[in-house]
């Protein structure tokens, strides 16, 4: 697939089955997606994978967070089961004099969106899903995050059930703007 198309047709996935990649796959296309920017080559995330019972323990801790009401609790514990393989996104910001704690967050985003991307050349399909439960203790220790570290949310990733829907023409417009528009003339 060429890059643009790539990029242009993938979506978020929302309803995903089987198949997912496997460990060694998973492992290639990390290390295609660690070559986007990352000042200073820190690495500041890392990736923990969640298949088969890893998902099911993550759905009790999110049913254990849910309101006091059986049905909320069952569709909690359902969710970590909506994909085959979840990837917990852990931002590990390391202490560094020259690169900031948000240029580490925004290259901890730019390996998950390459892998994304990397996910759908291969026919795959992922969403990014986050919410409150990032910040329980108990859904912390699960991921065995330490004090500094930032749970981001997981990437579900697995194989599309329904075809993606087509993207809205974006219209770049006043996105784009030369920088002698704004200063003017010298």
């Amino acid at each position: 697939m060429e890059t643009l198309d790539n990029v242009l047709t993938r979506r978020s996935a929302n309803r995903l089955t089987g198949p997912a990649p496997d460990d060694a796959e998973l492992e290639v296309l990390l290390k295609a997606a660690m070559t986007a920017p990352d000042h200073g080559r820190l690495l500041p995330w890392r990736l923990v994978t969640l298949r088969g019972e890893d998902r099911v323990e993550l759905g009790r801790c999110l049913a254990g967070l849910a309101a006091d009401d059986p049905g909320a609790r069952e569709r909690a514990a359902a969710k970590p089961l909506r994909a085959p393989l979840l990837l917990a996104i852990v931002f590990s910001p390391v202490d560094h004099p020259k690169v900031q704690r948000w240029e580490q967050l925004a290259a901890t985003a730019a390996v998950v969106h390459t892998l994304s991307l990397l996910l759908h050349d291969r026919g795959y399909a992922s969403i990014w899903r986050t919410g409150p439960a990032t910040e329980d203790s108990g859904v912390r220790g699960l991921h065995g995050l330490g004090p500094e570290e930032q749970l981001l949310g997981w990437l579900y990733a697995g194989t599309s059930i329904v075809a993606a829907p087509p993207r809205r023409p974006y219209e770049v417009g006043p996105r784009l703007i030369a920088l002698a528009d704004i200063a003017g003339p010298n």
